[in-house]
């Protein structure tokens, strides 16, 4: 069964998605996911910022099994394509034998949301006191996605403001979504701040945060690249999906020197914490095959559904 991105756009829903994402953290968190580093390849297509990437990403869980494979590409913007592409193929784990191969870009899309969103949930409030601004830096896919992740866990969410390197591309987005254009000082004031760049030296400064602000960074996925400075990493309480992944892929770990302080999943199992919610936290996503994998599987389960019923 091939699965199209339209098709996994009918049935895939943050509703759905947020939840399986929470608990496939537990689980990776609590040992019951093997999942190996990602192999990561260079194409060498070009030089500098337009060499893309192609990644390899093997998970084993539950009764299933899943491999994705990614690519990278930051020169397709200029070319109006998306500039990650992917595959994800699910495997039936007691017999190997393949269940479905769906497109992964929308996948990768609305996964990286959702962890963010189940991050969001565990480090703010849920209450009176909980956040009512999200600043986001950058006005590109994961910037969209995430608006309406996040404001699914944490509806009171109702002042939206974003920045971007290109002001043409934060304005329109801000005009579509009833968001505003702000300058970065006014996003990174947020209650909750969403870098999103592909930034390769940090763009967020700490002296620009609240003492008491969540960070949710998403971009800058490479052991070289930043968006964080030094003093975000350092005054912040970090917490990743992954140590291992966070430690060995994420620039503005490895390159601060920061140490990780707990995984999301120790907190949601209640390993680690409660975490205060008066003190500034970061919390670092660089995407694991567990999320698509439990993300292909709503897919290919509401696939099923629809067969039967057609």
């Amino acid at each position: 069964m091939y699965i199209s991105e339209d098709k996994v756009r009918e049935v895939l829903t943050y509703e759905a998605l947020i939840p399986a994402i929470r608990q496939a953290l537990i689980d990776y968190s609590a040992g019951r996911v093997e999942q190996p580093p990602r192999m990561i390849l260079r194409a060498g297509n070009a030089e500098g910022a337009r060499n893309g990437w192609f990644a390899v990403m093997p998970v084993i869980a539950g009764d299933v099994m899943g491999v994705k494979t990614v690519t990278f590409y930051p020169g397709n913007a200029a070319l109006e394509l998306h500039t990650h592409m992917a595959v994800i193929e699910l495997l039936n784990r007691a017999t190997g034998e393949p269940l479905a191969v769906m497109d992964g870009r929308l996948i990768t899309e609305m996964r990286t949301a959702a962890v963010s969103a189940v991050a969001l949930d565990a480090l703010t409030s849920p209450d009176d006191s909980g956040p009512r601004s999200l600043g986001i830096l950058g006005s590109g896919v994961q910037a969209r996605a995430h608006m309406r992740a996040l404001r699914i866990v944490r509806p009171g969410i109702n002042d939206i403001r974003i920045w971007s390197r290109n002001a043409a591309n934060a304005g329109r987005l801000a005009d579509e979504t009833g968001a505003r254009a702000v300058s970065i000082e006014e996003a990174a004031a947020a209650d909750v701040v969403l870098t999103a760049t592909a930034a390769t030296e940090p763009v967020l400064k700490g002296r620009s945060l609240s003492a008491r602000a969540l960070i949710l960074a998403v971009g800058a996925t490479g052991a070289t690249l930043r968006e964080l400075d030094d003093e975000v990493m350092q005054t912040s309480f970090l917490v990743a999906e992954s140590r291992s992944c966070a430690e060995r892929e994420s620039g503005d770990v490895v390159l601060s020197g920061a140490k990780v302080q707990a995984e999301i999943g120790e907190i949601l199992g209640g390993t680690v914490g409660p975490v205060s919610y008066g003190q500034r936290i970061l919390f670092k996503s660089v995407g694991m095959a567990i999320e698509d994998m439990v993300a292909a599987r709503l897919v290919w389960e509401g696939q099923q559904r629809a067969s039967k019923m057609a």
